[in-house]
């Protein structure tokens, strides 16, 4: 049975998806080097995605759902191992998954008030993914090629920054939304 190229998006990120738990055990195994290719494959993965979704017209429903499902687990799994393994502080790791629990939130709000649901991501929640995968990158990386402790909490920092702003950035995105849609 031959897979249709529209369906190419969607085929991608399930494999995102699928290398999640071989990313965890890598990284739990100490095997940093072979972890930030994997990580890194996985990050260029979800650019490519959506780049095909897009630039294609290959989007679908499915893969509006599990493009930012597949995005939150990968993201979520790397930050919780890594504030595990000590790599990355827990404080942030608690910011991170905080932050999704708030947007995961308003969403099923705004769908109990509208009977609707969109995960269209704002440029600011891009910004913040970019900025995690990127200090995921730069922390793995340090595991075996030191790297200045002055980048590392340049990173935490902004990464701290961007996922506080894009959290607020979404509440007030979602209440907006629903107080609109309250009104109608």
């Amino acid at each position: 049975m031959r897979m249709q190229a529209r369906h190419l998006p969607n085929a991608i990120t399930a494999l995102r998806l699928l290398l999640v738990l071989p990313l965890v055990r890598l990284l739990v195994g100490g095997h940093f080097a072979a972890a930030l290719w994997l990580f890194a494959l996985m990050g260029v993965s979800d650019a490519l995605d959506g780049f095909l979704a897009k630039h294609y017209r290959w989007r679908s429903t499915l893969g509006e759902y599990l493009d930012p499902l597949a995005d939150k687990i990968m993201l979520i799994s790397t930050y919780l191992t890594l504030g595990w393994l000590n790599v990355l502080p827990g404080w942030l790791v608690a910011v991170v998954i905080l932050r999704d629990l708030v947007i995961v939130a308003g969403a099923v709000t705004y769908h109990f008030v509208t009977r609707k649901l969109e995960m269209r991501p704002t440029l600011l929640s891009k910004v913040n993914t970019c900025m995690q995968i990127l200090l995921v990158l730069v922390a793995i990386f340090d595991q075996f090629l030191v790297i200045s402790d002055v980048i590392l909490v340049l990173l935490i920092i902004i990464v701290l920054l961007t996922t506080v702003a894009s959290g607020l950035d979404y509440v007030i995105e979602w209440s907006r939304r629903t107080r609109a849609a309250s009104r109608a």
